[in-house]
């Protein structure tokens, strides 16, 4: 059964991870990615379900009777993908309960012909649940000869890599070996092993698990949802997709060429951008060679634009044109397109944003939320110089661009980092949309009015975003919330700090 016909027993959301540990080598860092993004827009995400789904029999072929048989659904997945869900588990499984990994460990440890670093992973993780992860999957002398291995294994891209170690194997058995055979081995050897080092090469290919099987179920389904793990800022990376990213080769980006459509439709864009000319409809299909684009070809694409030197007339008929286009954008373009565009414009302000550039900006948040909040206004509110100019236009499209789930994606890109005065207007804007937060994130949110309220004890916009809370969040001040806010108000210097703890008075009461 193909794996693509298999991610449809399960919902867009776990879709979207599952393609993601379909990827290969690289399919951990991705789905780590994808997990987190999830939980941040949803916090409760409930990965429990996709485990148990994964558990469930799945009525299928046995290949050797050729009878009708039942098996858990995870066991039809192909085993790279067991690899990289096992992995997966292993850095997530503190936060998952344990009969779930358990009951998942039982199925895989059903198949009799499981291959040995399967069973390996299956034991290491079964370790982790049982023992906390205390002991370690290798011994003292495993390491160091794996240690060993990998010395001598580097530079296998070169002539001789895997050839040589072998062959310096060997040295220590040439002083037995009479010179005359000694001769013949290795004239025979050198025909024998560049032969050999291209069928190994080739066979390596095709044996490595990422196979891009995964890459087209992953666009699809992030197609559903909005979101794409490939184009993660590093931001966002945690330790963990550092670990495993440093097993990927790095990118190399005088490797990207455009295709030569791609080029032609570049001096059109760039001429009408630089003549200020109408746009018309051949415009707009002039644009679709966007969506044809990988994520190094566009931001080649963008670099060739000079989008950030566009004046703001030729701006809005650009993005006009942008959301004019059928179907949308991918996530990854649309991010490269609004951080080359924007962002620059944005942080640049010195006086209130333009009619023409409010627009602009308004009309591609409304259509790409989840982009413009990675690439504009987390930058900004993560800058050093954001002023009056810049918090006035993230408020605006606040409330009036952004749903309630990117309100609350912004609101927690404010729970990291130190606050200053630009950063309380943007949590009181959006306090006063009233925020479907979770006790989690209302306690998170508590906790860092704790930690920064020394620093604004004079302040008069966070004694406001106190009374906020205090007015419109009352059903989430209880138990430990309401001691921290009490000691809050008690710190407050301002002329408002008996409302404060009047308003703090009633919810008790």
């Amino acid at each position: 059964m193909e794996a693509k016909e298999l991610l449809q027993r399960f919902d867009t959301r776990s879709r979207l991870l599952l393609g993601a540990l379909l990827l290969g080598s690289a399919g951990v860092s991705k789905a780590l990615k994808v997990f987190n993004r999830q939980r941040i827009s949803d916090s409760d995400f409930p990965l429990r379900n996709l485990l148990e789904r994964l558990c469930q029999g799945e009525p299928c072929l046995d290949r050797e009777s050729q009878a009708l048989t039942s098996k858990p659904l995870v066991c039809l997945f192909p085993v790279s993908f067991k690899w990289s869900l096992l992995c997966f588990l292993h850095l997530v499984h503190t936060i998952l309960p344990k009969h779930c990994i358990l009951s998942l460990i039982d199925c895989l440890s059903q198949e009799g012909n499981a291959d040995p670093w399967t069973a390996a992973l299956v034991g290491q993780l079964h370790r982790d649940i049982l023992e906390g992860g205390s002991r370690e999957i290798l011994t003292p002398q495993c390491k160091k000869s794996v240690r060993e291995l990998c010395d001598q294994f580097k530079g296998t891209g070169r002539s001789g890599g895997w050839s040589s170690y072998f062959a310096k194997t060997e040295i220590c058995q040439t002083d037995t070996v009479p010179p005359s055979q000694l001769q013949k081995r290795k004239s025979g050897e050198l025909d024998v092993d560049s032969s050999h080092e291209g069928q190994q090469r080739k066979r390596m290919k095709m044996e490595l698990p990422n196979s891009g099987g995964g890459v087209g179920l992953l666009e699809e389904a992030a197609g559903e949802t909005e979101v794409s793990p490939a184009d993660e800022s590093p931001q966002d990376q945690t330790p963990a997709d550092d670990a495993v990213a440093s097993l990927l080769p790095p990118h190399d980006s005088s490797s990207v060429i455009l295709p030569e459509h791609i080029k032609a439709a570049v001096s059109v864009i760039k001429e009408l951008l630089e003549t200020e000319m109408e746009w018309d409809q051949s415009t707009v299909a002039t644009l679709g060679v966007l969506n044809e684009c990988d994520p190094g070809q566009v931001d080649m694409l963008w670099g060739l634009l000079q989008l950030a030197e566009v004046p703001e007339q030729p701006l809005a008929q650009f993005c006009s044109c942008l959301l004019a286009l059928s179907p949308d954008l991918s996530h990854s373009v649309a991010a490269a397109l609004i951080r080359n565009l924007l962002l620059n414009k944005i942080v640049c302000l010195s006086e209130p944003a333009s009619r023409l550039l409010s627009s602009a900006v308004s009309s591609v948040c409304a259509r790409y939320p989840r982009p413009m909040c990675q690439e504009v206004i987390k930058p900004v509110l993560e800058g050093d110089q954001t002023g009056t100019v810049q918090v006035e236009l993230i408020c605006r499209l606040i409330e009036d661009s952004l749903e309630p789930q990117y309100r609350l994606l912004v609101f927690g890109m404010t729970l990291s980092g130190s606050w200053n005065e630009s950063i309380l207007s943007v949590i009181h804007c959006l306090l006063e949309t009233r925020l479907e937060l979770t006790e989690e994130c209302f306690t998170r949110f508590t906790n860092q009015l704790s930690s920064q309220s020394p620093s604004f004890v004079k302040s008069m916009k966070f004694a406001k975003m106190l009374l906020t809370v205090l007015t419109k969040y009352q059903s989430h001040v209880k138990g430990g919330c309401r001691h921290t806010l009490s000691c809050c108000l008690d710190a407050n210097g301002t002329f408002l700090k008996k409302s404060l703890q009047a308003a703090l008075k009633r919810i008790s009461h």
